[in-house]
């Protein structure tokens, strides 16, 4: 476990054992953005997938570092790392997801942004931002910062939605500004100082169903704000035939990342880099 007091000036710890910035700045994210996720996060296939890679990816190319779950709101990755043996630490600005990843069991919540937690530079050994890049405005400048906070050959994971044509009306009330292509966040990437060493889509299968019941409705105007039930249902990834086809789909892309295949399409993107020395 890394000594928080060693790599920061600016956080205090509060009785409950969080770790607190002395001053906040505002965020891309919807006030309630946390809670909604924590509601479904336990029994949504999609998270349940995405832990899996994030997992997989972390276990194979930096399994033995500290892990910085950099606006990880709830703790869900940072609780599937810490399950799997990797020592996490979350880093969520959200007094409300700082409480939940608390109360979920994360050993080592900090409620800050990356930019208020006042970091040494070179201090943190692997970091990931999962669905966070597509929330900052100026994200270049934002991967700048990660990198001057990571060590030399630390290792970044990151996570974004993908494909433009797939924008809707879910993206704006998330809070997004951008969704981006394997092609686009690898040369991002690149310009900020990172080795690229795996790039894959990810959720290939669901590609049609958003652009048929959520990109063109929302082009359309036709598109409305789901409930917290649909939400929940949309999660649950179906029930009977559905479910189990669902489960066979997830399981034959993890096999692929496993493997160390990239995958060629898909409703998000997620990059493995390395600063270089």
């Amino acid at each position: 476990m890394i000594d928080i007091t060693a790599i920061s000036s600016n956080l205090d710890q509060r009785e409950d054992g969080v770790w607190v910035a002395r001053h906040q700045r505002d965020v891309s994210y919807p006030v309630e953005g946390n809670e909604a996720c924590f509601a479904v996060e336990e029994e949504s296939f999609w998270f349940c997938h995405r832990n899996n890679v994030i997992t997989q990816l972390v276990g194979r190319f930096s399994p033995s570092t500290v892990f910085f779950d950099i606006g990880g709101g709830n703790g869900c990755v940072s609780n599937a790392l810490q399950s799997a043996g990797i020592d996490a630490v979350l880093l969520e600005p959200g007094p409300t997801g700082a409480h939940n990843a608390k109360k979920r069991g994360v050993r080592t919540v900090i409620q800050s942004t990356l930019e208020d937690a006042g970091f040494a530079r070179q201090s943190i050994p692997s970091a990931g931002l999962f669905d966070v890049l597509e929330h900052i405005h100026n994200d270049t400048d934002f991967l700048r910062l990660v990198y001057d906070c990571l060590q030399p050959n630390g290792t970044l994971y990151v996570n974004v939605p993908a494909f433009q044509f797939l924008w809707s009306r879910d993206d704006v009330h998330a809070g997004h500004f951008r969704r981006y292509t394997t092609n686009s966040l690898s040369s991002l990437l690149i310009r900020c100082g990172f080795n690229v060493t795996y790039c894959s889509y990810m959720f290939s299968f669901l590609v049609p169903p958003i652009l048929l019941f959520r990109s063109i409705p929302s082009w359309l105007g036709f598109r409305k704000s789901l409930s917290k039930a649909a939400t929940k249902k949309e999660h649950a990834g179906g029930t009977g035939f559905v479910h189990y086809v669902v489960q066979r789909l997830v399981s034959s892309e993890l096999n692929r990342v496993k493997k160390g295949k990239s995958i060629r399409c898909g409703s998000s993107c997620i990059a493995v880099a390395t600063k270089m020395a």
